[in-house]
């Protein structure tokens, strides 16, 4: 007995192509020197980050929109987002001329909910609430119920997924080359439902990786238990994917079109924001650096094959970047943070200085006592040029007979300090 296929029709898709005609511009597909180069294969980027919300939601929120009758758009939309999905949906609600509320978490970056004002104008009211889209969303559809708006979902809705998947029909269009292997972002699953739809129709061959947050990896977590599974709690820093439960229906569509599934530590990410921004001038929120960074998860299958990845979102935040920075050098291993307990005596702050190699930096120092500071341990961080360095920092602080205790590893000590 075949199962019914809950993957997104070419029709849907089509329709959604013509829908989007003349309000969303096809973006670059285009190699990328540099990562071919490092990873011995031919990398293509499909460029999201450069829409005009400076992220593919705006596909799916349109497309959702231009379905809606005249009647569904006079009573007004509502939605939940992080960020970027209410961008999209405050650009269609200007362009349409209907009224919108868009429920985002308290922990949205400043620059998205700014944008979703700047894109809705008089047209948008922002609410803020909670602490995860998944509060958001709840309030939103409280909402939605209580006044008659039509909800807006950002990914659990085949209309939603339709316009997302019209990516890949650009992507298609845009390279001969046959395309090996797709690296897609997940958060609630639209994007590569959407995508995945559309390549296993006409480049079954492509293999499709599922790329998730470590912190938040709902679509993992899901299918290792065979089921949707709501994750307890989770990492809000990769905002834009940072769900604690999977679609519905996307998580049926995934089962039928995924490969693979990888996750990233957020660590990882902040190295891959970093490294685009200064390599390659490309500046990523953390959504649509996560597919660069399991490449290197995948070096040794990709040599020599075509590969896509879609650069998902650029809405970053500039007032992130020393977190971002300082979660990238703890992940690379050249920031560490010590406890240090120094002896009651004249010169002991500059014999510990002495074990400092030349490239080692002190970026910070704190007494961890408010009274008597000087009688009481300080919080050493040290930074590292090279990771190599760790250890022989460690057999000089041995050797000197510093009281010192490593918290890195130490994740009560770590959050309670730094």
């Amino acid at each position: 007995m075949m199962t019914k296929s809950h993957m997104i029709s070419l029709e849907q898709i089509m329709k959604a192509q013509q829908n989007l005609k003349g309000t969303v511009a096809p973006t670059p597909y285009m190699n990328n020197y540099n990562l071919s180069k490092k990873y011995d294969c031919n990398i293509m980027l499909k460029r999201e980050d450069m829409q005009v919300v400076r992220s593919f939601k705006i596909r799916g929120a349109y497309n959702k929109m231009c379905s809606l009758t005249a009647n569904d758009l006079s009573r007004g939309i509502v939605c939940a987002s992080a960020g970027n999905h209410a961008q999209g949906v405050a650009f269609a609600c200007k362009k349409l001329g209907t009224h919108g509320t868009i429920y985002m978490p308290s922990t949205t970056p400043n620059q998205k909910i700014k944008k979703v004002k700047q894109f809705g104008q008089d047209m948008v009211k922002v609410i803020l609430i909670g602490d995860t889209y998944d509060d958001a969303s709840e309030a939103a559809y409280i909402d939605a119920t209580k006044n008659r708006k039509v909800m807006i979902h950002p990914f659990d809705d085949p209309e939603v997924i339709a316009g997302q998947a019209t990516i890949a029909v650009e992507m298609l269009e845009q390279s001969a080359d046959p395309l090996d292997y797709l690296f897609v972002a997940v958060g609630g699953g639209g994007l590569i439902s959407g995508v995945g739809s559309y390549m296993k129709t006409l480049s079954p061959q492509t293999k499709i990786i599922a790329v998730e947050a470590a912190g938040a990896a709902a679509l993992k977590a899901s299918v290792d238990a065979n089921e949707r599974v709501t994750l307890d709690s989770i990492d809000s820093f990769a905002d834009g994917i940072a769900v604690r439960q999977i679609g519905r229906l996307t998580y049926e569509i995934c089962k039928e079109v995924v490969d693979d599934y990888v996750t990233i530590p957020e660590g990882h990410i902040c190295s891959t924001l970093l490294q685009l921004y200064n390599d390659e001038a490309i500046v990523v929120e953390p959504a649509g650096a996560i597919s660069v960074s399991a490449l290197d998860q995948y070096k040794d299958q990709i040599k020599g094959k075509n590969v896509g990845i879609i650069i998902c979102g650029g809405n970053n935040d500039i007032t992130r970047t020393e977190e971002i920075k300082e979660r990238a050098l703890l992940y690379e291993g050249k920031k560490h943070y010590f406890i240090v307990r120094f002896p009651q005596r004249a010169g002991a702050l500059r014999d510990f200085l002495s074990v400092l190699g030349p490239n080692d930096d002190i970026a910070h120092f704190q007494y961890t006592k408010k009274n008597s500071r000087q009688s009481g341990p300080a919080l050493v961080g040290i930074e590292l040029k090279n990771v190599v360095d760790y250890e022989p920092l460690i057999h000089r602080m041995d050797k000197e007979g510093i009281d010192y205790q490593p918290i890195n590893n130490n994740r009560m000590l770590f959050e309670m300090l730094v």
